[in-house]
């Protein structure tokens, strides 16, 4: 591992192999951090989230679940704050990555393969499915649910329980489920 300085890792933070972690960064208790996952500089996780655990993926073959595996990384760009109780995947190959400047509230779920620009902002409960785009200075609020391979545009603001099921244009205000302009 690399660990930068000022960093300051409370009790019972777990860190796995290969891990690389910037300056000024905080870990508060109780928060696991996989294998091969990289970690920018003034990051804040809070307690209790767990970066890097394997993507939900599984093919169904003779009447079983065989999990597929997922030997892809995480990255966190710098200046990210992740709330508590956050389960980031590592991507099944390449990446799930958070960009420069996202704050994630508490319990939020990011799927494998998940990309999330820069500046973004994501609510509590919300729920981002496998292999999902979203442009930088987005805004999702709470309990979202958005659907795998799905591309969240620039500026755009999903409002809370919304269902997206579909592509969402930069500078969109949607609501509802499924998701459709608010003004409906």
């Amino acid at each position: 591992c690399k660990i930068g300085d000022n960093v300051c890792i409370l009790p019972f933070v777990c860190i796995g192999d290969n891990v690389s972690i910037g300056n000024n960064c905080i870990l508060y208790p109780l928060v696991s951090v996989y294998d091969k996952v990289s970690i920018g500089n003034s990051v804040i996780i809070h307690s209790g989230s767990v970066i890097g655990a394997d993507g939900f993926g599984y093919t169904f073959s003779d009447g079983k679940h065989y999990k597929l595996p997922h030997i892809g990384t995480v990255i966190i760009g710098d200046d990210v704050e992740i709330g508590a109780n956050v389960t980031i995947d590592r991507a099944r190959t390449g990446k799930t990555e958070i960009g420069r400047g996202t704050k994630i509230d508490n319990m939020v779920q990011v799927a494998h393969n998940v990309i999330i620009g820069e500046d973004c902002i994501i609510i509590s409960q919300t729920g981002i499915s496998g292999s999902v785009n979203i442009g930088d200075r987005v805004v999702i609020t709470g309990q979202a649910g958005i659907k795998d391979h799905v591309s969240i545009g620039n500026d755009s603001v999903n409002c809370g329980r919304a269902g997206i099921m579909r592509d969402v244009k930069p500078g969109d205000f949607l609501s509802g489920y499924p998701a459709r302009p608010h003004k409906e």
